[in-house]
């Protein structure tokens, strides 16, 4: 599947066609994705929203918001980077770094927790900024939930900092469960100040998957609701 982009009206529209045509639905809401099947079981169809259109499971619904509030938390070893977007405006943001990677190894201290290295100065001094540097991240979420209202949460942080980030930082005012927060689908490198707008524009767009078995669906639609466009052009789908 070649994704496509398309804008939160099309999108809205499109879900909506599929549905009143007998397909299988997958949500997956925190992933902000969408699976649609045929009746063989072939997904033909793969959706993932952008932050202004929100998923509605129980309704199997897809509901365009007017307003979009959102923040963003970017956490790798030793750098980080947190911004909030209001409207569609990243109106805050803010990197954080900290001396957290053993420089002949190359790899984060928080590996080497259980090893005799965690008595040396260097790996106490590691640790130290390891654990301030979680909860600067802590206290910046928390002024930005508790000043804004924040609709969504998107967190890409690896799965060996992910209990840093929650479990061991008790001034955090967010639960790992918090129904907000969803996976930031998209490999992000070194969460810098570029990286924060190169994400919010990614998470801004609706990217669809379509499998050559749901063309004629997609041709049919665009059929619908664009008479005046069918000419050759529309054999490029």
């Amino acid at each position: 599947m070649d994704p496509q982009i398309f804008d939160d009206k099309w999108t809205v529209s499109f879900f909506n066609f599929l549905k009143d045509k007998s397909l299988e639905t997958e949500f997956f809401p925190r992933k902000k994705k969408i699976n649609f099947y045929d009746a063989t079981g072939q997904k033909i169809f793969s959706l993932r929203t952008s932050t202004q259109i929100r998923i509605d499971k129980q309704r199997e619904a897809l509901l365009k918001e007017d307003y979009s509030n959102y923040l963003l938390i970017l956490v790798r070893s030793g750098l980080a980077a947190v911004g909030l977007v209001q409207n569609g405006e990243l109106l805050h943001h803010k990197v954080f770094r900290a001396y957290m990677v053993r420089k002949k190894q190359g790899k984060s201290q928080v590996k080497y927790l259980k090893t005799k290295g965690k008595s040396r100065a260097g790996s106490r001094v590691r640790l130290g900024e390891t654990m301030e540097f979680f909860q600067e991240i802590g206290l910046r979420v928390n002024e930005h939930l508790l000043t804004y209202p924040v609709d969504q949460i998107g967190l890409s942080i690896s799965a060996t900092l992910l209990p840093y980030f929650f479990n061991e930082n008790p001034g955090l005012k967010l639960d790992k469960r918090d129904s907000r927060i969803f996976r930031i689908p998209k490999h992000v490198g070194s969460p810098t100040l570029e990286t924060l707008f190169s994400v919010k524009e990614f998470l801004e767009k609706n990217e669809w998957q379509v499998a050559e078995e749901g063309l004629s669906l997609l041709q049919a639609f665009n059929s619908e609701n664009n008479p005046k466009d069918l000419d050759d052009d529309s054999e490029d789908w």
